[in-house]
């Protein structure tokens, strides 16, 4: 299946649910690709977006830390899978030439790699 490179567009409250929603945008089109996550998963994405620094680091920072202390970085994000009204992500990291997959809940992988986000394309199908 082919991807789709998606954005972060925006954070927002289900009205029914009172959950946040994390919006994910094409980058190449007006497709978009609603998420739902945590509180605190909404939270720490949302200090990511707005670069702001807490006193101590989050878990998102302590695995960004990690990375950049073992040289790795994030190849890039791939939402993958919808299974029982559940997302799913992988995170591609790249290490001394080497492509490492890590599974992951899609929240916390969009806190870590905010700008390398992919989606498989038949998910927007899924939802809609």
């Amino acid at each position: 299946m082919p991807e789709v490179e998606m954005k972060i567009r925006g954070l927002m409250m289900d009205p029914v649910t009172n959950m946040p929603i994390v919006i994910l945008k094409d980058v190449n089109g007006d497709s978009v690709l609603p998420i739902w996550v945590g509180i605190y998963e909404a939270n720490a994405i949302a200090l990511e977006i707005e670069k702001v620094t807490t006193p101590r680091p989050m878990t998102h920072d302590l695995i960004k830390n990690l990375l950049t202390g073992l040289d790795t970085h994030v190849h890039k994000v791939v939402v993958n899978e919808l299974r029982e009204d559940t997302f799913y992500a992988v995170i591609w990291l790249e290490r001394e030439g080497r492509i490492i997959s890590v599974d992951s809940r899609p929240s916390d992988a969009l806190a870590i790699a905010i700008c390398h986000l992919h989606t498989v394309g038949t998910l927007r199908r899924q939802r809609a």
